[in-house]
């Protein structure tokens, strides 16, 4: 299915018409905006309108590894080349040859590794853990980030030669709240592929004056947070009490009642647990904030799903449309817990039980 930007708002129609451009010229490209603004599916859109399409999408979340693992994974390396190599493993940019290579919050990618990242742009060329012999590759690299990387050239936490390698071009995503004219329609897209995905009726859940209280909140989680909430109305088919009960849940009753233009940061103080205390949210990073909401909303759609079901993991993970082992690790990370202790999953107790520990 193609990747669709959806909305009507300048930015979005700015950010359309340089897609085709970019990926007609395959610059080497960084996306940039907050967290859940919808960074990776303009990449994916930019590869979809590339020549390279027939070949490999290879991404790398630069956030999400050891700095010691990062460089075995973008170059690869031998059998043997250290403790737990037992085979020959072909580095990402071996695998992206001739395709894309997307790099995601390369922000935070150790400053070590973006030496032998820009000798590999530079040279197209990488040599892999425990190998004498250089290889070459041909990848087109666009990366994202929700850092502000000119404030990091300046504290010298990424290097200007790999900015200026990579930045042949900048599409720049606007936060939701700074686009509000693109909330019906994203609510009226997701509503309906939610919907058909679930068998559910959008209009049942959806009314006329939930969607005006959408529209009015400033989604400090932007698209991310938006998609997490209209998938629990549309699953749960249930009205404004849903809305309602996640908001009051942390006492910001007024948040989805006042626009991001009056008066945000009481908003944002008690969405975010701080029971008005100024000084420690102006503490935090967007890109904290912007986490902080969209756990906050994940765990509360998760925790309903959960009690309606009774804590039977195997169907609140098709309702949720995740698999079983990340629906059991979302419970473990975000610490929940069954109201009821006795409490079990029915696949896991018609098993045959183990010893008790």
């Amino acid at each position: 299915m193609k990747t669709e930007l959806i909305g009507v708002s300048a930015n979005i129609e700015t950010i359309k018409k340089q897609i085709q451009k970019v990926a007609a010229a395959g610059l080497n490209t960084v996306v940039c905006g907050e967290t859940g603004v919808g960074k990776e599916l303009v990449v994916k859109m930019l590869f979809e309108q590339s020549p390279r399409f027939d070949n490999a999408f290879v991404k790398v979340n630069c956030a999400a590894l050891q700095d010691t693992l990062l460089e075995s994974e973008m170059f690869g390396y031998e059998q043997g080349a250290f403790t737990g190599a037992v085979r020959k493993m072909r580095g990402k940019f071996e695998q992206a040859h001739g395709g894309l290579l997307f790099l995601d919050e390369i922000g935070d990618m150790p400053f070590p590794l973006q030496a032998k990242l820009l000798h590999a742009l530079q040279d197209g060329e990488f040599t892999p853990l425990g190998s004498e012999n250089t290889f070459r590759s041909n990848v087109w690299i666009i990366a994202a980030t929700n850092h502000d990387l000119k404030q990091d050239l300046k504290e010298e936490k990424f290097r200007a030669d790999l900015y200026y390698r990579i930045n042949e071009t900048i599409l720049q995503i606007e936060p939701l709240r700074n686009r509000p004219e693109d909330i019906p329609y994203l609510i009226k897209y997701y509503g309906e592929k939610y919907a058909l995905e679930f068998g559910r009726k959008q209009s049942a859940a959806l009314r006329n004056g939930m969607i005006d209280r959408l529209c009015k909140y400033h989604w400090p989680g932007n698209v991310r947070e938006l998609q997490n909430v209209l998938r629990r109305i549309i699953i749960l088919n249930e009205d404004e009490d849903i809305l309602d009960s996640m908001i009051a849940s942390n006492n910001s009753e007024t948040v989805a009642k006042a626009s991001f233009r009056s008066e945000p940061l009481p908003d944002l103080v008690n969405l975010l647990g701080f029971n008005g205390e100024e000084p420690k949210l102006k503490s935090l990073s967007l890109k904290e904030i912007g986490k902080r909401t969209s756990d906050f909303v994940e765990k509360q759609v998760i925790s309903y799903v959960l009690a309606k079901t009774g804590w039977n993991r195997s169907r609140a993970n098709k309702i949720l449309g995740i698999s079983y082992k990340t629906l059991l690790a979302k419970i473990h990370d975000l610490e929940l817990t069954p109201t009821n202790p006795f409490e079990e999953d029915p696949a896991i107790t018609s098993t045959t039980p183990g010893p008790m520990a």
